[in-house]
């Protein structure tokens, strides 16, 4: 009963309005209760990222909406030549699927995961992992073909020279992030074989024993690198 009264009491003595918002994040009352710090960074990082990327997606628009000189057109600046015609756009539909594909794979490992089935977990993460280096790899074809035919940060051969500056920025920026995922998923992927995970074997990466958390958060970080395509997809290649 004392105790009842006595949070009571201390309840009671929370400044109200915006003063008990900030004295709450300062005392970690309720800010981040239920999640880890490890899942609060992630987040934390996650949403400052999507600024940078927000910022790079709305120069691209800035910069083609205001150019008199006429944008290329992506169907035909992103065509294939497959059995004699051009086919529009078919590169990036696949590197897509490849790259939207990963994500069922990421959320299947973080369910396994969560169950301790520690093969099927490191499986799947290295499949997550093969996707994302497919993605990478048919990107880098995507950019050698593009500078072979004469595409530059300061000029390209179809208009608008800012097109190559953007191009370049936002995928490359883009699959920078893929290319870390993939290396800190083969990371994680090895600690889960291993079972570090099981024993709370002490090193990076390594949580409490007999918990995933490492893989929910690698998890946060491939869903987001995969939504963001989604957004460069639809404003880049499909605009």
């Amino acid at each position: 009963m004392a105790q009842t009264i006595g949070t009571h009491d201390e309840a009671s003595l929370r400044p109200s309005g915006l003063r008990g918002v900030a004295a709450d994040f300062s005392s970690d009352q309720r800010a981040f209760k239920t999640a880890s710090w490890g899942k609060a960074m992630m987040w934390i990082f996650l949403l400052s990222d999507t600024f940078v990327f927000g910022c790079f997606l709305i120069a691209y628009m800035t910069a083609r909406m205001s150019t008199p000189i006429p944008w290329p057109n992506p169907s035909e600046v992103f065509a294939l030549h497959i059995g004699g015609q051009d086919v529009p756009l078919i590169l990036i539909a696949i590197m897509t699927f490849v790259l939207i594909s990963s994500s069922g794979t990421m959320a299947m490992a973080v369910n396994f995961g969560y169950r301790r089935e520690r093969g099927r977990t490191a499986v799947l993460m290295l499949l997550t992992a093969l996707l994302g280096a497919t993605f990478v790899s048919m990107q880098a074809f995507e950019w050698t073909k593009l500078i072979t035919e004469g595409v530059r940060p300061w000029e390209n051969p179809w208009g608008a020279a800012q097109f190559g500056s953007t191009f370049f920025m936002i995928t490359g920026f883009h699959g920078t992030h893929v290319t870390i995922g993939v290396i800190f998923l083969l990371i994680i992927a090895r600690k889960v074989w291993r079972g570090d995970f099981d024993v709370e074997r002490r090193g990076f990466f390594t949580s409490r024993k007999g918990r995933y958390e490492a893989v929910e958060i690698m998890g946060l970080y491939w869903h987001f690198v995969d939504l963001v395509w989604v957004f460069i997809f639809a404003f880049f290649y499909l605009w």
